[in-house]
């Protein structure tokens, strides 16, 4: 009677039953070989290690990130496989002994879950997931398409949990519940992050704005000094580069805008998410407590002023660990003990404080983390364990699709729709638990084996020495090293060890290139051979290109505003290079440590672009010739070029969409064209240029008047040109189409609108982009009521205003005001006044009479 009454509990507490979060993510990062390791162990109470190694993706028998799970309350440690089965028995027990005190089964309505903020519907691109309405007790199915794969029918929980496979896991969980153990606690998993910086570009899949960071630095270095490795190395990153670095990674990547408050010490504040924990190692190297105050507090308010926008994300704890394992007296074990209880307290009170852990998890999440979590320790003597490995090994595999983990929780009597299974992983995702990546792969890609997977990183990114093997191999290894560029055959080479099938390997391939750690480059000549951009194998050690023959033009930087984006990480810039390999595909192109140079064949001339602190630097150059002739070919060349392909547009351009995609907390910020100051050296956004002259601009740092090469070599060529006009052209282009969007085969005469292109282009010259942006503001309304979407979009791809990624993006929104929303942002933030002008004269040659109005309205205006 007993079991029937459990399993009568079991079955509803799958359908209604879930309980508070109890788990979250904190992660140790900083530089490398800060004491990222000491600290963990210290405060999670283990043994230094004598001769600690950075951490790091070894050898095959080490593990890449540290972890450990330990109880908040206490500080003991504990396996999350333990505490997903906790959860599991408390809540059956509670629906027990409910069902025990009313002597019938109630179901109450079901409480709100957890949700992320991200759409929970999957896009065109991706799997579909249809549920039906039913009764919960009848036997439902649901339907899984794809417009890339089969219809694959998923059925629901009910009609399930009579198998003999669903009834398993109840005999799972039953005699443990006989125990009736009650605990409430809070749990943080403990992640311990290799800090080199090859590794940065692997941090992205793995970040999670739902997760609390500890940010550690060394007490003993200055700021604007070179990060020291172990044997004493200077590298070419400052540590203050390097705090920028993870600070961006960490919170720029975040899109929650959202405020908490917390607190600490009975300090009540606000603070911004995620939250970040700032602690200090190397405490044997201060000289007095005071002194180690006043190098705390410097080292604080320099990465404050360097990094304004994220102060409200850090709490600086004052923290100064010495884990120096050869210091162990009495009162310096004491002191370790003090700093970790100090720490534990902080993330206390924050983990008390967070929405993350207010939500409420639904029963099945657990179980299916304990069904995708890595195998179970075949020690563990429980029969149960060899029921949950059998499952492993039949079902569960390191890379799996969203139908794949829908098939396995319906047969396991844990599905109830597509949108809780997204939830559910996405959960999964924030605890580290799986890599879920819906983007990737039309059928979205789920990595079980955390570790496994940055070890397949690792193999690809961290290049060794190859000292022996094929003539063939050899040279792949030296052409990595030297261009970034690898081949299919290097990456069957590296990852040989693993033994992965051409699926595997095709999904890795996805994975990493939606998550830009690498590019795909298309081959001029070998279509069998793919080769791949991977910018993390540039040495800084390689000399660049040498430049003694070339022209070289001024330099032009692009960037953002201090106040709003005060630093563009190499995570961002490396992106650039992939994006600008795109559209420039060449197998003429040289990549080098922070600078690219691309050769745009049929216009004779390179650009090059470089990475400058917060700014990215552009210049353009071309061969220099000894016969006059050639040379002044060549410089016309450049110019109509540069006149109606506006390079420095792509790149802005490309720029503020990557910001936008990859640190969506700074969607706002504006893209900018900035020059240097002849006297002192700041740069000086080009909006302060001296109206009355055309290449003079004022410095707001030293307010001084200085004439800009920068504007003539990359602007003023274009207001000085008498030949081609690119407003005029595509003007001409723009009335070759119908009011349909398709190309009318009668040639307009260029006669009849030569007064309205004149009269566009001096209105283009005069309004400002914040002009624009207040027309813009006074026409939102207008702009979601009257823009025909899907007739604009094709011509505005094929005017290049918009790329393909642009169309993507903006179909991939599953609701018409959303895809209007992101059209709208885009010639708020992105546009050029040029562009805008085209967009309204497009809008005027549409069929309907109230669009016609509305695009004339706001060229008018």
């Amino acid at each position: 009677l007993q079991e029937k009454q459990y399993y009568t509990a079991y079955k509803q507490a799958l359908q209604q039953g879930s309980c508070k979060n109890k788990v979250i993510r904190a992660m140790f990062a900083g530089p490398e070989c800060v004491g990222k390791s000491s600290i963990m162990r210290v405060f999670t109470q283990q043994q230094l290690a004598i001769v600690e190694n950075p951490t790091q993706i070894a050898d095959q028998s080490d593990k890449m990130v540290y972890l450990k799970v330990y109880k908040i309350k206490d500080r003991t440690t504990y396996d999350v496989r333990q505490i997903w089965d906790n959860n599991v028995q408390q809540i059956v027990q509670k629906t027990h002994d409910t069902q025990i005190n009313s002597q019938q089964i109630h179901i109450e309505p079901k409480s709100a879950v957890w949700s992320t903020d991200r759409h929970l519907s999957i896009s065109n691109q991706h799997a579909i997931i249809q549920s039906t309405t039913v009764n919960q007790y009848d036997v439902a199915s649901t339907t899984l398409t794809s417009p890339h794969a089969d219809v694959l029918t998923v059925k629901s929980t009910e009609g399930n949990l009579s198998t003999e496979q669903g009834q398993q896991f109840f005999k799972y969980y039953y005699k443990a519940l006989l125990n009736k153990t009650t605990d409430d606690s809070q749990y943080a998993k403990i992640w311990d992050f290799g800090g080199q910086s090859i590794y940065h570009v692997t941090h992205q899949p793995f970040l999670s704005g739902n997760s609390m960071y500890i940010l550690v630095f060394n007490i003993e270095q200055n700021i604007h000094g070179r990060v020291v490795t172990r044997d004493g190395k200077q590298l070419n990153v400052t540590y203050l580069q390097s705090m920028q670095e993870w600070l961006t990674s960490i919170i720029g990547g975040n899109a929650n805008q959202d405020k908490m408050t917390a607190t600490v010490d009975n300090d009540t504040a606000k603070y911004s998410l995620p939250i970040v924990i700032l602690v200090a190692s190397h405490g044997d190297r201060i000289t007095s407590e005071q002194d180690g105050m006043d190098r705390f507090i410097k080292f604080e308010q320099e990465l404050r002023t360097a990094m304004p926008y994220y102060k409200n994300n850090i709490y600086s704890s004052r923290i100064i660990f010495n884990c120096n394992p050869q210091d162990d007296s009495d009162a310096i074990r004491d002191e370790r003990e003090q700093c970790s209880l100090r720490l534990h307290e902080i993330m206390k009170s924050f983990v008390q404080s967070l929405p993350f852990m207010r939500h409420d998890i639904p029963v099945r999440w657990y179980i299916m983390a304990t069904l995708l979590h890595t195998p179970l320790d075949s020690s563990d003597d429980r029969v149960v364990s060899s029921f949950i490995n059998e499952i492993r090994d039949r079902r569960v595999h390191k890379v799996m699709t969203i139908q794949e983990i829908a098939s396995l929780a319906s047969d396991y009597g844990l599905y109830e729709g597509n949108n809780e299974l997204i939830d559910m992983l996405s959960y999964l995702h924030d605890l580290g638990e799986v890599i879920f990546c819906r983007q990737a792969d039309a059928h979205g890609i789920i990595v079980t084996d955390v570790d496994w997977l940055l070890r397949i990183f690792r193999a690809i990114i961290q290049l060794h020495e190859c000292r022996s093997g094929s003539s063939n191999i050899q040279s792949e290894y030296d052409e990595a090293s030297k261009t970034g560029k690898i081949s299919t055959t290097y990456i069957d080479h590296v990852l040989g060890p693993y033994k992965l099938t051409d699926k595997i390997k095709k999904s890795i391939i996805q994975l990493m290139e939606t998550y830009d750690i690498l590019c795909t480059i298309k081959s001029d000549s070998d279509q069998d051979e793919c080769h791949y951009f991977v910018p993390y194998l540039l040495r800084p050690e390689v000399e660049p290109f040498d430049m003694s023959q070339y022209h070289e033009s001024d330099t032009l930087y692009i960037g953002y505003e201090h106040s709003a984006i005060p630093y563009i990480p190499d995570g961002i810039y490396y992106c650039l290079l992939s994006s600008c390999l795109k559209e420039w595909n060449n197998t003429k192109v040289e990549l080098y440590y922070q600078c690219a140079k691309y050769f745009l064949i049929h216009d004779h001339y390179y650009i090059i672009i470089k990475k400058n602190k917060s700014h990215i630097a552009l210049q353009y150059c071309y061969k220099r010739s000894d016969q006059s002739k050639i040379e002044q070919f060549v410089i016309d060349k450049v110019k109509k070029s540069l006149i109606a392909k506006e390079p420095h547009k792509v790149i802005q351009k490309k720029l503020s969409l990557i910001v936008d995609d990859r640190m969506p907390k700074f969607k706002s910020a504006a893209c900018q064209f900035y020059v240097k100051c002849c006297k002192c050296q700041e740069l000086v956004n080009l909006c302060h240029k001296v109206q009355s002259q055309e290449n003079w601009m004022q410095c707001l740092n030293c307010h001084e008047l200085f004439e800009s090469q920068s504007i003539v070599d990359w602007i003023a060529c274009k207001e000085d040109n008498k030949g081609v006009d690119k407003q005029s052209e595509k003007k001409l282009i723009l009335n070759d189409y119908s009011v349909d969007g398709n190309k009318n085969n009668q040639t307009q005469s260029t006669k009849n609108t030569s007064d309205q292109d004149q009269a566009s282009t001096n209105t283009a010259n005069d309004i400002s982009i914040a002009k624009l942006r207040q027309v813009l503001d006074n026409n939102y309304e207008g702009f979601s009521r009257y823009v025909p979407l899907d007739t604009i979009l094709p011509i505005l791809e094929r005017e290049k205003i918009l790329d393909d990624r642009d169309v993507t993006n903006i179909g991939n929104k599953q609701h018409e005001a959303d895809r209007i929303e992101l059209l709208f942002k885009f010639f708020y933030n992105h546009s050029s006044v040029t562009d805008f002008l085209i967009f309204c004269q497009l809008l005027q040659k549409q069929s309907k009479r109230a669009t016609q109005e509305f695009g004339q309205k706001m060229e008018m205006e």
